[in-house]
This record gives C-alpha cells, sequence and structure tokens, in this order.
C-alpha cells in the first residue's frame, strides 16, 4: 500500500519523512503571552509541532496571534463543536485535532471540511479507547484494539466521502499491548500518516517505561511517523524522552547518545555522579555523537570501543579515550573539564 505524505506548517510527516516529535501545551490558550512562552521552550528542547487546546471562543480567537509567533507548527485541539474549528482554520492554524464523526451533523461535518479544503488544513483523527461510540463500547464480539480501528475507520469514511485526504490518524490507549496492537492493524489498512502516543502513561517513573516499550516496539518495525510521549509532568520531559526513543532507534541524528556501564564492585570512582554530570554537560549538545562514562580503565574503553568519546575512571583518576583507545590521563577533578576542551576542540566550538 503507498503511503501518502502530508505537510502540518512546513513539517513533512509520512511515506518516509523523519519521525517528528509533537507535545502538548498546558498554559490556557487564551493566555497568549504564556502558551508562546511554553511552545518557545519545548520548541528549544526539541518539539517540532505543537498542540495547544480550544476551549472555547476566546482559546479560538488567542490563535492567530499563537500562530503568527510560534516558531513551530501549531495543531488546535478541539472536541464536538464545528464553530470553534472554522474560526481555528480562519485564525490561520496549520492542522485539527477533530473527529469529524463527533461534531454534530453531517452539514457542520461539511463545513468544516470545505474550509480546511481551501486552506489546505490536515485534520488529525484521534481516537481513544476510553471514548468509543456507544455501540462500539458495547459490543462485545471484537477486540479493544479492533474497535478502536473501527473507530478510526468510520471517521476516514466521512472525510473521503468529502473527498478530503489530508488526514493522520492516532489510536490511544492506556494499555500498552492494545496500543501496539491497534497501531499494527491500522498501519495495514491505511495510507494515512499515524501519530503514536499512549495516553495516561502517568507519571516519569512509569511512564517512561510504558511509552518506551510502546513507541518503541511500533517504530522498530517502521509503523509511525509521528510521536507524542503522554507524561503527568512538565511537556519538556515528555519532548526530551520523546528524542531519547528516536535517537537509540537511530531514527534521529542530532544530539549525544549517552552510554555508561553498571557500577560493579571493579568500580573504583563515583560512576553514577560521574555519568549524570557528563549527560548534563552535553545534553544541549547538537552534534550526534556518542559519549561514553566506564567504570573500569581495564575493560571499559575496549567495550566502548564504538563511543566517540569517553572517560574510564580509576583510583583517584582516569583516561579519556576515542573510539577505543586511550588519549590523555587525568586527575579524576579534570576529567570533564578535560573531556569538554577536547570534545571543543575536535568539533571546533566556541561553549557547551
Amino acid at each position: 500500500m503507498e503511503k501518502i505524505k502530508i505537510k502540518i506548517g512546513n513539517v513533512e510527516i509520512g511515506a518516509g519523512a523523519p519521525v517528528s516529535i509533537q507535545s502538548m501545551t498546558n498554559t490556557k490558550t487564551d493566555d497568549t503571552l504564556s502558551t508562546l512562552n511554553q511552545i518557545e521552550k519545548l520548541a528549544n528542547a526539541g518539539c517540532q509541532i505543537i498542540r495547544v487546546a480550544v476551549l472555547n471562543k476566546k482559546c479560538a480567537k488567542s490563535l492567530g496571534e499563537i500562530v503568527k509567533n510560534s516558531p513551530i507548527p501549531v495543531v488546535a485541539d478541539i472536541h464536538f463543536d464545528y464553530r470553534l474549528a472554522l474560526s481555528a482554520i480562519e485564525q490561520g492554524i496549520h492542522a485539527l485535532r477533530i473527529n469529524p464523526g463527533n461534531i454534530g451533523s453531517f452539514e457542520h461535518t461539511k463545513l468544516v471540511v470545505e474550509a480546511a479544503k481551501q486552506t489546505n488544513t490536515p485534520i488529525r483523527i484521534g481516537v481513544n479507547a476510553g471514548s468509543l461510540e456507544k455501540d462500539l463500547y458495547e459490543d462485545k464480539t471484537l477486540t479493544l484494539e479492533d474497535k478502536m480501528v473501527l473507530s478510526a475507520k468510520r471517521h476516514i469514511k466521512i472525510l473521503e466521502d468529502l473527498n478530503f485526504n489530508l488526514i493522520k490518524i492516532s489510536l490511544k490507549s492506556s494499555d500498552v499491548t492494545t496500543t501496539i496492537k491497534a497501531y499494527q492493524k491500522m498501519y495495514e489498512q491505511t495510507p494515512y500518516p499515524l501519530h503514536l502516543g499512549l495516553t495516561e502513561a502517568g507519571t516519569k517513573k512509569g511512564g517512561v517505561v510504558k511509552s518506551s516499550i510502546a513507541l518503541g516496539a511500533l517504530l522498530a518495525q517502521g509503523i509511525g511517523d509521528t510521536i507524542r510521549v503522554s507524561l503527568t509532568e512538565d511537556p519538556i520531559e515528555e519532548v526530551q524522552l520523546a528524542k531519547e526513543i528516536l535517537q537509540v532507534l537511530n531514527l534521529r541524528k542530532q544530539g549525544v547518545n549517552f552510554i555508561s556501564c553498571p557500577t560493579c564492585g571493579r568500580t573504583q570512582i563515583d560512576l553514577i555522579n560521574l555519568a549524570k554530570s557528563v549527560e548534563k554537560k552535553f545534553s544541549s549538545l547538537k552534534a550526534p555523537i556518542t559519549i561514553a562514562t566506564m567504570g573500569c580503565p581495564v575493560n571499559g574503553p575496549k567495550e566502548a570501543a564504538a563511543a566517540d568519546y569517553g572517560i574510564a575512571g580509576a583510583i583517584g583518576e582516569g583516561y579519556i579515550f576515542k573510539k577505543g583507545v586511550i588519549i590523555k590521563k587525568v586527575p579524576e577533578e579534570k576529567l570533564l573539564s578535560e573531556l569538554e576542551l577536547i570534545i571543543k576542540q575536535d568539533l571546533q566550538l566556541n561553549s557547551l
């Protein structure tokens, strides 16, 4: 099945385009200044598309200024009210998140779709396992993932019958296995881009594990065109985890890949704090390099030979290495500063 590519603002999605990272603001959308400040922070952290909640007319009217000043494309999140969707399109929104079967009459849906056609505004169909149509919810013969897929296909048909195909789809559940199965089935049955997400994943402690398993499993199969990690945390945490997921799957070639060994009886240095210090120091570096923090100078450099740079700790001192080859021996307290100097010189950077 030939896959369809769409664009949200300047970001290409689907049909082989790079997987993009999304998040959602938690500010009041009609508080334009606060919303734009948060969008800027998220963009600086690596977010590429941002979604904002449009709860009422005040929120809708603020979209024009938000879209105009946002450094990344903006998606309007709308539930039920077709008038808010029309207003969002008038304000220049880059995409809508709205389910065409849930906004009233067919005439209301047609008005939204016609407006979206005129402005080439994509529509994301967002199916959630917890808010399925009543007949699907009560059907005892179907699995939950099949109900989600069927719900999405109903909404897709509405848009296709109106000759609209700028479509993106999400099928979210709070259950990892259900989410994986739903996206796998949808991928086989539709040409449209898929927005991956595990909804209500929880706080960072459990949400990191759940989201990494669900999104990672799908992305490793080539399924998924955009991702949003959903955590009960600052949205910056969502973006950082999304970046890490893409990084370890080699789907993102920007930023540092950090590796470090577990502690053991051979470790003669404060490895845990050293590894954390290395991550903190180089986390904003855009270069696609790997940095290793190893606890043993005997095995460390060879075990981390694939790393571009690394530190191997010893008693009161340590070794800096490149591609498994030791290049310098320094006192423990100078390990981080010497590593920084070497990386700066190699990458010709003025600061980190």
